[in-house]
């Protein structure tokens, strides 16, 4: 029965058309009935995720083709949710590679393929949305072979088969001119060119049992679900077990309480599992991502992937400001504590240290995507909270030089916008390493640059680009420090004192700089209100009313207008702080504000900083 398995992960850039091939796949394996109610993206299942249009968490579904059963494993396709990746690529037998006919592979395509090239996991390339205007299927091609010669793809892996698809129309070929009818091509292929799970071929199906657990998830009934490949032998319910550290200690002893197994969408409890097949089980309590569950008799631990250290760094605080408790429900260092700790659980590429004061957390992780997912996931959730600008996180080498992370950035801009990008990018100490015009008037170009120097640039370079730029970057490795980089150029508008803004003082305010709060919002003394137009902070007084008299003037008031506020998403208002800022998070609102509130500790923290 278990040769009768196929394993296989996809790989795409964010928006390539990965979750909506999947949709596809689904329903003409017939997986969903032909009238079944199913949402459009239905991997896609969380709210974030169909809001923004990416695949945050990895999940597992299986559809049946023939008497065969495919195992799809859904990969984020943005290298912040990396730590995902690495571990998914150790239970699958293959990979299918989704790639855009306009866009050629992306960074992030190329972060996770590197992972799957290095395990030895043989490509199906797979070019999408050829039917696209400005689609250009050979172009893309000849990027994906240069791309794995870059990786350094073995022979085998070069030798890959190609397909193009159109997967919202719900079709793929061999060739560009084929009859374009269905997705059968690319069943045939997977049965073709993705071999049998290699733990059933070496006749590991007698074996003792053990599993390395790739994924975690929590049920309020079941307990931890803990999600992996079986490597050797059979397991039942109620099977003892242990679980065994990377270096094969033993965590905890316990017993299966429920087997469950992927079929469709649906996770179906089931008797037995065996070698070879994806499973998710439940009984053990502290058992976590890269440990082995065995039984009794097995004391050596599987070989699992190390997942690449987080690179930046934010601290997650109680909310302290005057209008604390007002919005959220959640807002005691003791529920913050909890959840956060639940999150590192289930997320091996974040890690929590707790900080002297106690009410405050340091969170790391791979980039500003990641932790402002957790933070606006928190928000939903009624939390409230005080979040730091986020830094980077240093190393030291074996000579004491200090060490930072770089990123490999590329960005696609119109050639009229190009040398202020250019300009602004060396200004963050980052170094052009390539420059290719890509069409229509549009040039690609490649940059290594310091993951701390490009904290706070997406919304600038929008801005400099008039919106049509596109930016990607994936995390490369650790190298020199490059010295100090220029922050942010001017300084802030401060309210003085607490209330409700009052527009005339608005209006009045307007030439000062960018106003970012609108009239009648509560405000704070120590809250920023806006943007000065020079580098240096300003107080100002955000409740001054105009002053009426019995005395009726000759001319008519002028009406007062205000332009529309610069109100802040999430994590554009995170990049914009300097370190004495805090972003103030809440279910309902998003505030920045001064870390001390009063001008006197102001002056005095300025002061013991110098």
């Amino acid at each position: 029965m278990s040769k009768n398995i196929r394993n296989i992960a996809i790989i795409a850039h964010v928006d390539h058309g990965k979750t909506t091939l999947v949709d596809n796949l689904f329903k003409q394996s017939g997986t969903v009935r032909e009238n079944q109610r199913v949402e459009e993206r239905a991997m896609d299942s969380g709210d974030l995720e169909r809001e923004r249009g990416i695949t945050i968490l990895a999940k597992c579904t299986s559809v049946m083709w023939g008497d065969t059963r495919i195992n799809i494993v859904d990969t984020p396709g943005h290298a912040d949710f990396g730590g995902e990746v690495e571990r998914i690529l150790s239970m699958v037998d293959g990979v299918v590679l989704l790639v855009d006919a306009a866009e050629g592979p992306m960074p992030q395509t190329k972060f996770v393929t590197m992972k799957a090239l290095a395990l030895g996991l043989k490509p199906i390339v797979v070019v999408n949305k050829v039917d696209k205007p400005d689609g250009d299927p050979d172009a893309a091609t000849d990027a994906v072979f240069d791309l794995f010669v870059n990786l350094d793809a073995n022979e085998d892996q070069l030798d890959f088969p190609i397909l193009y698809a159109s997967g919202r129309d719900g079709w793929c070929d061999d060739s560009l001119d084929g009859p374009r009818e269905n997705l059968h091509p690319l069943f045939e292929k997977v049965l073709e060119h993705v071999p049998a799970p290699k733990v059933v071929t070496d006749g590991n199906a007698d074996k003792p049992f053990s599993m390395l657990v790739s994924m975690l998830d929590r049920d309020n009934f079941l307990g931890r679900i803990l999600t992996g490949r079986i490597e050797t032998g059979r397991v039942k319910v109620g099977d003892p077990i242990h679980a065994l550290s990377r270096d094969s200690k033993v965590i905890e002893v316990g017993r299966i309480s429920k087997l469950l197994s992927f079929r469709g969408l649906e996770r179906t409890p089931v008797e037995e599992a065996e070698a070879g097949d994806i499973v998710a089980i439940a009984g053990l309590q502290t058992a976590t991502v890269a440990d082995t569950i065995a039984v009794p008799e097995v004391k050596e631990a599987l070989h699992s992937i190390p997942v690449d250290p987080p690179t930046l760094a934010m601290t997650f605080a109680v909310n302290d400001s005057p209008l604390a408790g007002r919005e959220g429900k959640l807002v005691t260092s003791r529920v913050i504590r909890d959840r956060l700790m639940k999150e590192a659980e289930g997320n091996v590429a974040i890690k929590i240290t707790e900080t002297e004061s106690k009410d405050a957390f340091e969170v790391a992780g791979r980039g500003e995507l990641q932790l402002g997912v957790l933070i606006e996931t928190m928000r939903r959730e009624g939390f409230e909270l005080a979040i730091s600008r986020p830094r980077v996180l240093m190393k030291m080498d074996e000579n004491c030089k200090k060490l930072e992370p770089y990123e490999t950035v590329q960005v696609d801009v119109d050639e009229a916008y190009q040398g202020t990008v250019v300009e602004k990018m060396s200004l963050r100490k980052a170094e052009l390493t390539g420059m290719v015009p890509s069409g229509g008037g549009k040039v690609r170009l490649t940059f290594d640059a310091p993951a701390r120097g490009l904290i706070g640039y997406h919304g600038e370079f929008l801005t400099d680009t008039r919106g049509t730029g596109i930016m990607n970057r994936s995390y490369d490795r650790y190298d020199a420090y490059k010295g100090p980089i220029q922050g942010r150029q001017r300084g802030v508008l401060v309210a003085n004192a607490s209330g409700k803004a009052v527009t005339y003082a608005l209006f009045n305010l307007q030439e000062r700089g960018v106003i970012m709060i609108e009239g009648g919002d509560e405000c704070y003394e120590g809250m920023i209100i806006g943007e000065h137009s020079r580098d240096n902070d300003l107080d100002v007084n955000v409740q001054k009313a105009k002053q009426l008299t019995n005395i009726r003037a000759a001319g008519k008031d002028e009406a007062v207008k205000l332009t529309t506020p610069r109100k802040l998403p999430l994590e554009e208002a995170l990049a914009y702080i300097n370190d004495d800022e805090l972003v103030e998070v809440t279910p309902e609102s998003i505030r920045l504000r001064k870390r001390f509130l009063l001008p006197h500790e102001r002056k005095k923290a300025a002061k013991a900083a110098e």
